[in-house]
């Protein structure tokens, strides 16, 4: 044997060794990842609960727990005091856990009228562009939270569309902002598509022979559809109701801007902490927080895993024209019942989009571009300390790509790891899962009182740039989703072509490249564009770690610009946000269909 080959085959046994290994190092270095920016920051913010100095202490906690303006009623049951546990004031009843378990509550049934009668449509007719429009249910979790917000302060506002044509058909004028009612009508527009898009899946997968059966037996319409339809889609509705209250319990963004300090969630309440530099007492907020919230999605996944493993039916109920061939008094009522479902998408989620668009065009004389030239202006002339739109484009950009790097991968491996249905499969599946339950914000803070501040390891001070930060906070709070696209997929699966693969002398990792990955490229993509545009409306965590630098994004910029008096400048900016966010989706999305293909 010469030199050469015996290099060649000590080289060859190398990489086979390596690649045999492959998951295991990728599985590994994920865990790191989620261990240093992820759990780290989280306990962090757990310490600082129970920290005063160098002590530790629970007075924090204690006073906290005990304050009604934080618990209601609770706060005497905490401290012990049942004979004054009605004795709560006036302005804060419920306290502010009581308000934000309340206003999620309100959300969740506001999202799931608005959502069930869309996956009705969506369900049950057949008209042009009905799969465009299922699509189309997706786009409100890439859009940015804050770019929505703005979107209903120029549609509802005083001077909105909304009050203008109340006041031409001679009608008083409505006041939502700053109202309860305004933030429950902004979760359903991003929460409505949700239940509707999983209840909708639901329904294509019903046995149409079990409803025609229950008919054959003398059931009337409305029985067969209460004892038949109604309990197969009811695990959709309930997985769509509890995603909904979890995502509505931790809102910030839409909260702040459309409710203001007046109607704070817990959510607000901690970033108002924050920037008052009390962080004990904000921790301890985040803590009883994130408890609450990490149990209601382990609930979820709970149930959720408990749903899963039913087939699709081979026998899908037939879809109606939207048109009747037979016009009669019941097709009609329920074509115009239709007609005006359709006009209240319209406001709800038209309304704030177009509205802001046309105010950022809109000046006190007509059509204007002064507020894109103010964005210009401010790019050209600004001072450092000003937010210039340029450096938060360039910012958010260059976040999200390299949030995607990070995000892709750990969601592949997270993915393959934990497709198996075994009990440590679930338990890391659990653990993967937590930054779905774990607000933006409280992982900010962890880092920015962690990693940012500088940690001491093994006498050396640790210590992360702003960018970093960012960075390390968005690819946490999006590979999740990569893992909720990829993983579906997977499990379906057969597995018989994994190992014929591994059979034929295939690695794990090379089983996993040129086999299920192809296969399920689909839900890649889907994964990519998420963690994409999740990153570039990221706002919870950013606007935390980005004070004070120069590492602000878009969304924080479109929050800075609404300091002003007038709305143009935010609409402006929230208009570029839109456009970029909508333009960096459909070109991801389009790359994975050719990698499908």
């Amino acid at each position: 044997m010469s030199r050469r080959d015996g290099v060649g085959g000590w080289l060859g046994r190398r990489a086979s060794t390596a690649e045999r290994h492959a998951l295991g190092a990728l599985g590994v270095a994920t865990a790191a990842v989620l261990l240093v920016v992820f759990y780290y920051p989280v306990l962090t913010v757990f310490a600082d609960a129970v920290r005063i100095g160098d002590a530790w202490s629970l007075d924090v906690v204690r006073e906290v727990l005990e304050d009604p303006f934080y618990f209601g009623p609770l706060a005497a049951v905490f401290a012990g005091d049942f004979g004054s546990v009605g004795a709560v004031a006036a302005d804060t009843p419920l306290g502010r856990f009581g308000f934000t378990a309340y206003q999620a509550a309100l959300s969740t049934l506001a999202s799931v009228a608005l959502g069930l009668p869309g996956a009705y449509v969506l369900a049950r007719y057949e008209f042009p562009g009905r799969r465009t429009v299922r699509s189309l249910t997706i786009l409100p979790f890439v859009l940015p939270s804050i770019m929505v917000a703005i979107g209903f302060v120029a549609f509802f506002g005083s001077a909105g569309p909304l009050n203008d044509l109340l006041a031409r058909f001679g009608l008083g004028r409505v006041n939502l902002l700053f109202t309860l009612e305004a933030i429950v009508v902004a979760h359903a527009f991003y929460n409505a598509p949700l239940v509707a898009r999983v209840t909708t899946a639901a329904w294509e997968s019903v046995d149409a022979r079990t409803v025609e059966t229950a008919r054959s037996l003398g059931a009337s319409p409305r029985r067969a559809f209460l004892d038949v339809l109604v309990p197969q889609l009811l695990p959709a509705v309930l997985t769509g109701a509890l995603l909904t209250f979890v995502f509505t319990f931790m809102s910030f963004p839409i909260v702040l801007a459309l409710g203001g300090f007046q109607l704070a969630t817990v959510e607000v309440w901690v970033y108002s902490l924050v920037q008052q530099l009390d962080y004990a007492e904000a921790a301890t907020l985040a803590v009883v927080e994130t408890v609450l919230s990490l149990a209601l999605t382990y609930a979820y996944l709970r149930y959720e895993s408990s749903q899963s493993g039913g087939s699709r039916a081979a026998n899908p109920p037939a879809r109606k024209r939207l048109v009747p061939e037979t016009p009669s008094a019941g097709a009609l009522a329920e074509r115009v019942g239709v007609a005006a479902y359709a006009g209240v998408v319209a406001v709800v989620f038209l309304g704030p989009l177009a509205s802001m668009v046309a105010e950022s065009l809109t000046g006190p004389q007509g059509f204007t571009l002064q507020y894109y030239q103010f964005l210009l202006e401010r790019q050209a002339t600004g001072a450092s300390f000003q937010t210039k739109p340029g450096v938060a484009v360039r910012n958010s950009l260059l976040f999200g790509a390299a949030a995607l790097a990070v995000a892709l991968p750990m969601g592949v491996t997270v993915s393959v790891l934990t497709t198996r249905s075994g009990r440590a499969e679930r338990l890391a599946d659990a653990a993967a899962m937590a930054p779905l339950a774990v607000s933006g914000v409280v992982v900010g803070l962890g880092m920015l009182r962690g990693l940012v501040f500088g940690v001491e390891v093994w006498g050396h001070r640790l210590q992360i740039a702003g960018p970093t930060a960012i960075v390390a906070a968005h690819a946490v709070a999006a590979y999740p989703f990569v893992v909720r696209n990829v993983s579906p997929l997977l499990g379906g699966l057969d597995r018989s072509m994994v190992e014929s693969a591994r059979a034929l002398g295939a690695s794990r990792v090379r089983a996993l490249i040129d086999v299920e990955l192809p296969l399920v490229a689909s839900g890649v993509a889907a994964g990519a564009a998420f963690a994409f545009a999740i990153s570039i409306g990221e706002f919870d965590s950013t606007v935390i770690l980005a004070t004070g630098s120069s590492s602000y994004t878009m969304p924080v910029a479109v929050e800075r610009y609404i300091g002003n008096r007038t709305l143009g400048p935010a609409t402006a900016m929230g208009t570029v946000l839109l456009a970029v966010t909508s333009l960096s989706f459909v070109v991801i999305d389009r790359l994975g269909g050719r990698w499908e293909a």
